[in-house]
């Protein structure tokens, strides 16, 4: 069990604080094993007693029917008597109810409470009817590069990271791929199982969705179209070309879904000069860059994406809200803006002509404030600054403490 002590001091900041701990993302990220990292700080550096920590798993088919009354009871019994409990209740969103239970149990008991889910109905309306002010959410991520290499350092020589950056742009981040030395297409067949299991049991069960090929196809749209504008007429010609039609509210309520079940992230148009987000012209990025790859196969052509999507995931772990930056000329890959910071980057696989650069480092110079400007490249001697433009080795940058 590997460390993750970005999210684990996150979390650990929060322990006995009367906030409620959510930890929410796609499935295999991590959550249960953050949860047991957790668990193991409390009795290590905290001198909390084993008997004091509770933990529970709610997609094993022990609980299946069970009702919040139930679990409720169930959790009761198992506290520690006369001192204060730590619950950890993983997946509990599979408890039909579970917003008023944990509430319940948070009013009714001397109880620090940890939850993960890997659905959105986690952050639904229901939390803030029963939850308003007392939790706090944690976005769960696949690994960062600079965690994939601390992973592959357990098990293989890491060589340097300008050369491993794209071992990890084809084999993407999630945890459970890199305990171990595992072959391209060994990595693909974990992912597409997570990515079927996601399709098939957070959303097409749960929706009761009938026509699963339809869904597919969009699926296989957008994974296809990472990083570029999308509208949902996009996707409705591309299937009309298929011989088959969708409208656009299907398509959106679609999208939605894989949104909810955090396979997708929709990134929004920010217009720099007007300073307002613009509902047209959005990009969506995949939770992690191999789920495209193993459900549509390994493409060479698709690096300049998948590295696109990489720079946006890390931005996100980081803290940042991010959106593409719309100028009069053109856009800016990246706006990321955090708590009064703000940072602009442009991600380019590598600059092989004057009017690449021109076209990079143009719409960065149309900006006219003192915030940290950007271009990422993966050329082996990328870095210096052009008119006050960090150029940098796309590597370097998602390594950099410097944002």
């Amino acid at each position: 069990m590997f460390d993750r002590p970005l999210y684990v001091e996150r979390i650990m900041a929060f322990v006995d604080a009367p906030f409620i701990k959510i930890l929410t993302g796609v499935r295999r990220c991590g959550k249960s094993t953050i949860l047991k990292l957790i668990m193991k700080r409390l009795v290590e550096e905290r001198g909390i007693a084993p008997e004091q920590i509770v933990s529970y798993r709610f997609d094993s088919m022990e609980y299946d029917g069970y009702s919040a009354r139930e679990i409720y009871a169930l959790l009761k019994g198992a506290r520690a008597p006369q001192r204060r409990t730590y619950l950890f209740l993983d997946e509990v969103q599979e408890i039909e109810g579970w917003e008023k239970m944990v509430n319940s149990l948070a009013t009714d008991f001397d109880v620090d409470i940890y939850l993960t889910g890997s659905n959105s109905r986690m952050m639904s309306s229901e939390i803030a009817t029963y939850l308003t002010g007392r939790y706090v959410a944690f976005r769960i991520y696949t690994l960062s590069f600079g965690e994939y290499l601390f992973f592959k350092s357990h098990y293989a020589e890491v060589g340097d990271p300008k050369q491993e950056l794209a071992e990890y742009v084809r084999l993407g981040g999630f945890p459970g791929t890199h305990l171990q030395a595992y072959s391209q297409d060994e990595v693909y067949t974990i992912v597409r199982d997570i990515y079927n299991s996601t399709v098939f049991s957070d959303i097409v069960r749960r929706n009761q969705i009938k026509k699963v090929d339809q869904l597919e196809r969009v699926v296989k749209y957008v994974f296809n179209n990472v990083g570029n504008t999308f509208s949902a007429s996009s996707i409705s010609a591309y299937l009309k070309s298929e011989r088959r039609s969708l409208d656009n509210e299907t398509i959106y309520s679609y999208l939605d879904k894989l949104e909810s079940a955090y396979l997708l992230h929709r990134c929004s148009r920010y217009d720099l000069r007007g300073k307002a987000i613009l509902k047209t012209q959005e990009k969506f990025y995949l939770a992690d860059v191999a789920l495209r790859y193993s459900v549509l196969g390994y493409n060479e052509d698709s690096a300049a994406a998948s590295l696109e999507n990489v720079v946006y995931l890390e931005l996100l772990r980081r803290g940042y809200e991010v959106y593409i930056g719309k100028t009069p000329d053109g856009e800016v890959d990246f706006v990321a803006t955090r708590q009064g910071e703000k940072l602009y980057v442009q991600v380019t696989q590598e600059i092989t002509s004057e009017k690449t650069e021109k076209r990079e480092y143009e719409r960065l110079l149309e900006i006219h404030d003192n915030y940290p400007k950007y271009v990422l490249l993966t050329n082996d001697f990328a870095g210096g600054n052009h008119e006050g433009i960090q150029t940098m080795h796309v590597a370097d940058f998602l390594l950099s403490d410097a944002y």
